[in-house]
Parts: C-alpha cells; structure tokens; sequence
C-alpha cells in the first residue's frame, strides 16, 4: 500500500468512467487518490459528476468502468458490511436518509444490523453523538431537528458503525452562514482530532479555502485539476469555464490588482489573508 507521509492510501480510482442508461456519461477516466487523514474537496457545479463519484466511491453504483479500490481491495468484491464498516455517504437531503422516530433509533440503526449487543450499541451511539456535539439530544424526534442538526445526526449514524472515511454530499447546503461554519468546524474536529478522512462534494468556493487541504475540479464529468486553493483560484475566467466563481474576497482583491494597480503580491482566498495584505500596503504608505 502506497504511503503519503507515513499515511496510507485508504481509496482509489483509476481511470473510472461511468454512463447512465438514458445515454448520459456522467464520470470520465476519473483518477485520484485518498490517503487516510485527508480532507478533500470534489469541486464542481451541478452537473458534474459529484454525486455520481461519490455513489461509486461508496460502492453504491457498481456499474462502472476502470477500478476503485477500498484498502487495497476490488469495492465490487466486498460485501456491503465490509463496505459500510469503513465507508459511508451523507446524501445531501438528510430526510433522505434518516427515518427512525428519535435521533438515538436512527443513529444506532446500523450498529444494530452489524450484530453489535445493546451495551455495544448504546456505547457506539453516545459516543457518535458526542462526536457531534449532541449527545444531550439522543431522546429528542427527529422531526424536532433543525436541517443541519438533522445533517449532524446522519454523520453520526456512519460514525456509530465505525467508519473512518466519510463522503459528504454538498453537507453545507440548505443552512444559513453560521449553520454552515458550524458543519465545516465540525468536520474539521472529526477530521483532525479522530482521523476522520473526509471526501466533500461542494460548490461552496468562499468556504473551501479555509478548510479544505486539496481540491478536484470536476467539470462535464471529468477531473480537470487538482491542487491546493491558491493552486485552483487563480484567476476570475479560470473559473467561470468551470461554471464557479473565486472566493468573493478573492476576486475583490484580484480586481484591485489588475484594474487598480494595487502593489498585491498574492492574490488572498481569506478574509484574514486580505487584511494582512491590506495592513502590509497602508503600513509600507504610512512608512514610505
């Protein structure tokens, strides 16, 4: 198994292309690699391909071409416990996938079904929900939940079952500004302090720069770069050819350099990025 910095690589895709029955091709010679601790971004307008990716990642769609393997192994010769003890995908309408009555039921569902006894169980969902900052809620209905506390519950029903890879479909949508830094702040504890590896589809470009480690572009399907924030935002019409845009603050500053002539250095994807470069330019005036 490769290894990245003494991590090892937990998911594959080599050359995955994957086509609807209506005729739509919706994944093209996708390749990448997932070491464990990874926090990824899947980068991409609707339309895609990132939901598709995901479902063939979690091994939900088998249909397709090229390989993904799972720890070394063929996803399409595992059983779906051996997939699901591992892996799991948080769809992007959480009534779409929670259905018990109370957020213990749902969250201790899948511990259930892998045979746990009820000590077992009960300890894997206090602990889940502690994960989530809502282990004082495990009585509470789910039709008493907020959107993103419902969003919050489907983690940790994938996190009772001990998966250690999470794949998010577009987790911040639907959730009002501070509903989506509290969704990306928590990823970011389960991502640095339990090890959680994280896979996140999204086209939320103003918060990918502050959390994200490594970015996909995917657009009509395919890959189209890869790299770091200040790799992927380079410049306003790089963007737009994908269908996104650059972090607002971004393209503030990148109009201010190119329009203005302001003495900008490096384009900021960060509002604590701008202001360091903006206290530079009025320090450097105050002293000149």
């Amino acid at each position: 198994m490769k290894l990245k910095f003494n991590h090892p690589l937990r998911l594959t895709a080599k050359e995955v292309s994957f086509t609807y029955p209506n005729g739509i091709e919706a994944l093209r010679n996708i390749n990448l690699d997932i070491y464990e601790g990874d926090f990824i971004g899947l980068l991409g307008s609707n339309g895609s391909g990132k939901t598709t990716l995901l479902k063939c990642l979690d091994g939900i769609i088998k249909s397709f071409k090229g390989n993904i393997n799972l720890d070394d192994k063929d996803i399409r010769s595992l059983s779906a416990r051996e997939i699901y003890s591992k892996i799991g995908l948080v769809f992007q309408n959480p009534d779409d996938q929670l259905f018990a009555s109370t957020v213990f039921e749902d969250v201790a569902f899948g511990p259930i079904n892998m045979g746990f006894d009820a000590s077992e169980v009960a300890k894997r969902v206090y602990r889940a929900l502690e994960e989530i900052e809502m282990a004082d809620m495990a009585e509470r209905t789910i039709n008493s939940l907020s959107f993103g506390q419902k969003k919050r519950v489907c983690i940790a029903g994938l996190l009772s079952m001990g998966q250690s890879i999470l794949l998010l479909d577009e987790p911040t949508a639907g959730l009002d500004p501070v509903g989506e830094y509290k969704m990306m702040n928590l990823l970011t504890k389960l991502n640095r302090e339990q090890r959680v590896t994280i896979v996140m589809a999204t086209h939320s470009v103003d918060l990918v720069p502050v959390f994200i480690n490594k970015l996909f572009v995917l657009s009509d399907g395919a890959i189209i770069k890869e790299g770091t924030s200040e790799e992927i935002f380079t410049a306003p019409t790089h963007m737009e050819e994908v269908k996104l845009r650059m972090p607002q603050i971004g393209e503030l500053l990148y109009e201010l350099k190119h329009k203005d002539k302001l003495p900008i250095e490096k384009i900021p994807l960060t509002i604590g990025e701008a202001r360091r470069q903006i206290m530079d330019m009025i320090m450097r005036k105050i002293d000149g």
